[in-house]
């Protein structure tokens, strides 16, 4: 007798496992079990486990019988007319999805060719063994798996054309590449996905050579001429949001160029981009601290008598401003009103990058790098027939790597682009890498890619040949001016009187332990008094009890509010976080006594 389960509980007993194991898969496959039960037959245990829980992972396959596929050329051509869909398939029992555990009872063939009489499934494309990003990296069957998923990855961040309706579109914070091309080398799923449509890199040559050591690290090298004729360039988007909120006894927000009497009033110059209805014009070129939209507000705080007597309570400045570091011009002017029917403002500001130091490029290999230099075009390296590279990519990022797919595709680029033909580089059912090279080599090239170069700078030629093709190359949204942050003296939080985290705050860069050491090491530690110090502040201490005193500022004394004022008080310097502390001690019920001595 075998045990069955289902979702893992006991439900009874059969005479044969196997056959209810067996008879379960056909009546899903004849439609009469939902599709989403999976059943598996423990041969060792004799035991049957039936599952139908939710958050299995499963995949579709192909049904095999007696060594053949049941979808047969008659279901393909249906489909591709239309007569039949997927689901049409499902309940026809041609395709099946099986669970992790139901498929230790299948033995799935890779490929049509591989099926023998004990195959029971077949893959219905080699594909879906990766995810639908992995699946656009060209020849990922060459990659090593952890550059693969890296470059997967590095898909999803590239500045591309993400919706063709942009200009209309108030999108958070956005890019848009001015020249996005679709690749030479791509594979099955840029078709499937209509990549065309919404493409994100460019097509650039490509030569494998070191610089000058400037491209060691994975830093790349570009190519001025190449930036100054568009490479890489793009724009990008941020909305400034303004409401006219409504409070409680009628009170309002009011867009307009604030008066001057109004509390927190700015300056002239702040607000002088501002038109009469207290909205910035379009193609206005602000900076940070520039009044975009001008807004005052009812004061926060409202006494009983001020609620009769408004004219009396002057009103608050809550104009929105370009945030520190921020820069652009203004694209667009929104006016329209929210769902609650207040009036709503909302600001496109745009601002052009042209590639600069620090910008973050990546192929689709995982193989990601930083700008460490821009040569002028007079200065890069050039081929016989007078090509010049557009990125100088270091070698030493290759062997370790094994991104082997990274070269393939530039010799497949750089056929495609001479052949003038898109290169298929599916994963496991590419272009043969031999014909490709054969191709490239009756075009009049070397098949292994490499050509005779010569120094930009001095014309001698190269005693090596260097490695030079095309490759598709993608612009990261990790911006050098989305993140360039520096600061001296600036805001400080009211709590701890250290000063605010984070760039929009205009915050400092914390310095910890690690950092203290470098500084330490290069025999700089006097400088870490002065950054030690965000938050020095000096606290009267009395010697009698070791407590905070009291600093009497009319009487130009201090106190200690537990012995008074016959004791010695000395001004102690400290962190205001330790003072702190020390209050907070004090809240917890406990004495925290300092025992002053002299420093001589």
């Amino acid at each position: 007798m075998s045990e069955v389960y289902l979702d893992s509980k006991f439900i009874g007993t059969v005479k044969d496992g196997k056959e209810f194991a067996q008879k379960i898969i056909e009546q899903r496959r004849m439609n009469k079990l939902p599709e989403s039960i999976n059943v598996f037959y423990d041969s060792k245990k004799d035991n049957v486990y039936v599952e139908a829980f939710k958050g299995r992972c499963v995949r579709p396959l192909i049904v095999v019988k007696e060594g053949k596929p049941i979808l047969n050329d008659k279901h393909i051509e249906q489909l591709e007319k239309g007569e039949i869909s997927w689901s049409d398939l499902m309940k026809q029992g041609v395709v099946e999805y099986l669970d992790s555990a139901e498929e230790e009872n299948a033995l799935v063939a890779f490929t049509q060719e591989d099926l023998t009489p004990d195959h029971t499934h077949l893959e219905i494309a080699p594909l879906d063994i990766v995810g639908l990003t992995t699946s656009l990296v060209p020849f990922g069957n060459y990659d090593h798996g952890v550059r693969l998923t890296q470059g997967s990855k590095n898909q999803k961040q590239a500045i591309g054309f993400y919706a063709a309706n942009y200009y209309n579109r108030m999108d958070m914070d956005v890019n848009i590449l001015h020249y996005s091309q679709i690749p030479v080398v791509g594979s099955l799923m840029h078709q499937v996905l209509k990549y065309d449509k919404h493409p994100s890199g460019m097509n650039v040559t490509l030569a494998i050579m070191s610089y000058q050591g400037y491209n060691m690290e994975d830093a790349i090298v570009l190519n001025k001429g190449s930036v100054d004729r568009g490479l890489a360039r793009s724009t990008y988007y941020r909305p400034v949001i303004s409401e006219e909120l409504r409070y409680s006894g009628g009170l309002i927000d009011e867009v307009c160029i604030p008066d001057k009497d109004v509390k927190g009033y700015r300056s002239e110059h702040d607000y002088r981009f501002l038109e009469e209805d207290g909205i910035i014009f379009p193609e206005a070129k602000v900076k940070e601290g520039d009044v975009v939209i001008g807004k005052t507000s009812p004061p926060r705080f409202l006494s009983s008598l001020d609620e009769y007597n408004l004219a009396s309570s002057s009103r608050r400045e809550s104009s929105m401003s370009l945030k520190h570091g921020e820069k652009g011009v203004i694209d667009f002017v929104l006016i329209t009103e929210n769902s609650e029917g207040n009036k709503l403002i909302q600001v496109r500001l745009r601002d052009q990058r042209i590639p600069e130091i620090g910008d973050k490029f990546t192929s689709r290999h995982g193989q990601k790098g930083v700008i460490s230099l821009i040569v002028p075009e007079a200065d890069i390296p050039f081929s016989a027939s007078g090509v010049k590279p557009d990125i100088l990519f270091g070698p030493h990022g290759i062997p370790s790597r094994m991104t082997v797919a990274h070269l393939i595709e530039i010799i497949g680029g750089k056929t495609g682009a001479l052949s003038g033909r898109l290169v298929n580089g599916t994963v496991y059912e590419s272009e043969n890498e031999q014909d490709i090279r054969n191709e490239l080599c009756q075009l009049g090239f070397r098949e292994d890619g490499t050509e005779l170069l010569y120094n930009g700078t001095t014309g001698e030629m190269y005693p090596s040949r260097i490695f030079i093709g095309n490759i598709y190359y993608l612009k990261l949204k990790h911006l050098v001016a989305n993140k360039l942050h520096s600061r001296a003296r600036g805001p400080i939080q009211l709590l701890t009187r250290q000063p605010t985290e984070g760039r929009a705050k205009e915050g400092g860069l914390r310095l910890g332990e690690m950092e203290k050491d470098t500084f330490v090491a290069h025999g700089a530690s006097l400088l870490l008094k002065e950054r030690f110090d965000s938050d020095r502040t000096v606290i009267p201490i009395c010697e009698g009890c070791g407590m905070i005193a009291i600093y009497d500022a009319r009487k130009g004394k201090a106190f200690c509010p537990m012995c008074g004022d016959k004791v010695t008080i000395s001004d102690v310097e400290m962190a205001y976080a330790f003072k702190l502390i020390l209050d907070e001690f004090k809240a917890l019920t406990v004495y925290p006594k300092l025992l002053l001595k002299g420093k001589y």
